[in-house]
């Protein structure tokens, strides 16, 4: 016997009449989704979605391509405005290993031949002396005789070597407490004078012989083969004995000797 009141009964019936006006048969609602597809396709939209994504296209397939293609060349001007020039080497000369050896020449070799020097002033035998290569001044001066009294020796290294071609003059010795009149001295001979050759005769200076008696330092330098030294001692040897009455008495002057006073023999006169 059937309980259920009429309400309830009202109540079922209501919503089994919901249910069925919701419920959609699975057919009619592929059949809907059918009518919006491309070309009227009746696919399931599940069938026609995976075909979408395998196939895209013609279309599909040329917009891939431009976006890819988009894509390198857009990589491409990036990286090539991003990079930095090249920079070409330039062409430097090669390098040449210079020694770092100062160039500076070292002392001279001493000469194989003899050493001949000219030793003058106050000693024995003035005039030119041949010596060994590395003898000293103290040998120049024995060789010339020895110096005689009053002679300065002070003003002379008697340990150095002598070099070809000098003149060493043995001057007078000071009195304690006065300047020497004429001191002890080595002349070198230049390289021009050592590689000059022998010097022509003398020939008369212009304007005519120089006097001995009224000559200055300066005519008297002026005279080949005469320098400072031996124009002052000309003028020392004047003022000591007078006035000159021979060109011979040159030779009494210190540093000259036979061979430059036959030099001076026609250029002065008294």
């Amino acid at each position: 016997m059937d309980t259920e009141s009429p309400a309830q009964r009202l109540t079922r019936r209501i919503g089994t009449d919901r249910d069925a006006a919701t419920e959609v048969p699975e057919e009619e609602s592929d059949t809907a989704l059918a009518r919006w597809l491309p070309d009227g396709d009746s696919r399931s939209a599940r069938d026609w979605l995976g075909a979408l994504r395998a196939d895209p296209g013609r279309a599909g397939v040329i917009a891939l391509l431009g976006v890819g293609i988009i894509a390198v060349l857009v990589t491409v001007f990036t990286v090539m405005r991003d990079s930095p020039p090249p920079v070409s080497s330039a062409n430097l000369p090669a390098v040449q290993m210079v020694s770092s050896a100062s160039a500076t020449p070292g002392p001279p070799a001493p000469p194989d031949g003899p050493v001949v020097v000219s030793v003058v002033g106050l000693v024995n035998t003035p005039g030119l002396v041949t010596l060994t290569p590395g003898d000293r001044i103290a040998d120049a001066l024995e060789a010339a005789g020895g110096s005689v009294d009053g002679a300065d020796l002070v003003g002379l290294n008697l340990a150095r070597r002598v070099v070809d071609g000098e003149q060493i003059i043995v001057g007078l010795a000071a009195p304690a407490g006065s300047p020497s009149p004429m001191g002890s001295s080595v002349s070198s001979a230049t390289p021009a004078e050592q590689a000059a050759p022998a010097a022509p005769a003398a020939t008369a200076v212009p304007g005519g012989p120089v006097d001995l008696n009224t000559a200055t330092p300066a005519d008297l330098d002026a005279l080949p083969g005469v320098g400072p030294v031996t124009a002052a001692a000309i003028i020392a040897w004047r003022e000591a004995n007078g006035k000159f009455t021979s060109v011979d008495q040159l030779s009494e002057v210190d540093g000259i000797g036979p061979a430059r006073l036959d030099k001076l023999r026609d250029l002065v006169d008294v």
